[in-house]
């Protein structure tokens, strides 16, 4: 049974049809004077009307429910839109605005390295990049990379005007790879705004500005790649990974030479410092940059007291499992371990409180206050971060095959 009767789609003749014609008979049997009826519609004729009323009715209805609906998106929309026009402009105007807001406070550094001086030869080592971010009294102070100052000898800084300045290194930090120089203040009119690296999103549009290569106040422009990326430092390049900087990836090109300059946001902020790219055939685009809420925290306290303080261990140590520096079979046969120690750090020298406490050469330490320590970078990790001067560090070590444990307390680590 469909929504209509039966006989409403059959191709036969109606019943009601039948009927009226067996009534107009007998009404002419009875030669009753009636007046004439109107005519029905046929099947066909209703189904037609029926379908053109639907029709109207249907969009009557649909105007009347949609047409609310749409004004209703139609002033979200006109909202939305309102709101990013009010923020966003333009981008390359944006950038262009950016550049001109930041670029005074971007410097070129050159370190004039002692065993150069003479000669007066500057090779690409030499030369980096620094951002003005602050000013006190008569002096201006720069953010750069602690390896663009290292070997340090006379240190100049070039403003974006083509000023030469004296500089001076108040403070610098390896394992940051962070350093602050200070200089006169005379004609400096420009200090960089620090922005809120924490609010960075993945596919910003930053640029980045230094000194690539010699080529000063150089631009160039890309995205964020990734906002917390951690990739692994050998802070001795002896090849052992024994620190993770967390950085900031753009595809902005950065060179030689860009260590130390800005990588800014759209809005005129610094929100890194470039520190390094990945060089490799086959690879682009892979440039890293210290987040701007790290940087700042480190340059305060090297503009402060000159340098970094933490806690100081005093081990030199070697990884007992390093893939990429295995030790000898005989090495590890000489340490005499039990099968169930795979992975610990291998005391090569023991000075200060570690030696105090009684550690030893081929000591095997394994924890540091029941939390293993796998490696030399875990240990300095635990070190830096979970620990502070003054503290008592118990430390899990195997010697000769057998477990024993120390009290060490942890003094302040000596300048390099």
């Amino acid at each position: 049974m469909g929504l209509f009767d039966d006989d409403f789609y059959s191709t036969k003749v109606s019943r009601r049809k039948s009927r009226e014609q067996e009534n107009s008979k007998v009404f002419t049997s009875r030669k009753w004077t009636v007046h004439k009826t109107r005519r029905s519609l046929a099947t066909w004729q209703v189904s037609v009307i029926s379908s053109v009323v639907s029709a109207v009715v249907a969009v009557l209805l649909f105007s009347l429910v949609t047409g609310q609906l749409t004004e209703e998106s139609g002033a979200q929309t006109q909202n939305v839109n309102q709101k990013v026009t009010a923020s966003s402009g333009d981008p390359y105007d944006r950038i262009i605005q950016a550049a001109a807001l930041v670029r005074p406070a971007v410097v070129s550094i050159i370190n004039h390295k002692e065993d150069n001086k003479e000669l007066n030869i500057l090779d690409e080592s030499a030369l980096g990049s620094g951002v003005i971010y602050k000013k006190d009294d008569n002096k201006a102070f720069i953010i750069t990379n602690n390896h663009v100052i290292e070997g340090t000898g006379k240190l100049e800084v070039v403003t974006v005007d083509g000023v030469t300045h004296k500089a001076t290194l108040v403070g610098a930090d390896k394992v940051t790879d962070i350093a602050v120089l200070s200089m006169d203040a005379e004609g400096i009119t420009t200090v960089a705004q620090i922005g809120d690296s924490s609010k960075l999103r993945l596919g910003e549009t930053v640029i980045a500005i230094g000194n690539p290569l010699g080529l000063g106040d150089t631009l160039t422009s890309g995205i964020v790649s990734y906002t917390e990326r951690t990739i692994p430092v050998s802070l001795n390049q002896d090849g052992v990974y024994d620190w993770e900087q967390e950085v900031i990836q753009t595809d902005a090109a950065i060179n030689e030479g860009n260590s130390g300059g800005a990588l800014v946001d759209l809005d005129g902020q610094v929100i890194g410092i470039n520190t390094m790219k990945i060089s490799d055939t086959g690879v682009e685009g892979l440039g890293f940059a210290i987040p701007a809420n790290h940087v700042i925290e480190t340059a305060d306290e090297l503009a402060a007291n000159g340098r970094i303080s933490r806690s100081y261990l005093g081990v030199y140590s070697v990884d007992l499992n390093n893939p990429y520096v295995p030790l000898a079979e005989d090495q590890v046969k000489e340490l005499n371990l039990p099968t169930s120690v795979k992975d610990g750090v291998v005391v090569l020298d023991a000075v200060g409180p570690a030696q105090a406490a009684g550690l030893q050469f081929n000591d095997v330490i394994t924890k540091f206050n029941d939390q293993p320590i796998t490696s030399t970078l875990s240990l300095r990790k635990y070190l830096y971060e979970q620990t502070k001067i003054g503290d008592e560090l118990k430390i899990t070590y195997y010697r000769n095959g057998e477990a024993g444990q120390v009290t060490v307390k942890l003094l302040e680590k000596p300048e390099e």
